[in-house]
């Protein structure tokens, strides 16, 4: 763990954890070296990666596939500019390529958990148009 890890956050510098180290002379070195525009830039990442996640988290209780994907480009956003974030996102990948090694060692039960829970999420989808699941609970809890 980094010292700046274990500073408590209202003695760091930076409260929200510090930035990513970026290539000299890039357009976000530029960036960063301008006092002026330096905080605008890192609000405007922090909520073009918000947005993200809110629209995943959106799709996640709506109706639809592709809930992943949002999140996932929303925690890529604020990692190239927020160093939680950055760690975050490398335990992310971590995680993920153990996923991908272990799917590549045991193809068989991958492929069965994977086409099963695909047939779930299609009969559901399925079941809710069919039934109009959605009309019914919303009559339940008096929406409509």
């Amino acid at each position: 763990m980094s010292a700046e890890s274990q500073t408590p956050p209202d003695e760091r510098d930076d409260p929200l954890g510090g930035e990513t180290p970026v290539k000299r002379g890039s357009f976000r070195a530029r960036v960063r070296s301008n006092p002026a525009v330096r905080p605008f830039w890192r609000a405007g990442v922090f909520v073009l990666g918000l947005l993200c996640i809110a629209a995943g988290f959106a799709l996640v209780v709506l109706p639809g596939p592709l809930t992943i994907p949002p999140i996932v480009l929303g925690l890529w956003i604020w990692s190239t500019e927020f160093a939680w974030a950055h760690r975050f996102f490398a335990r992310g990948k971590e995680k993920g390529q153990e996923a991908w090694e272990h799917a590549k060692r045991h193809p068989v039960s991958s492929t069965v958990g994977t086409v099963g829970g695909l047939a779930v999420g299609g009969f559901m989808i399925w079941a809710t148009l069919h039934y109009d699941l959605v009309a019914q609970a919303k009559q339940l809890v008096g929406l409509s």
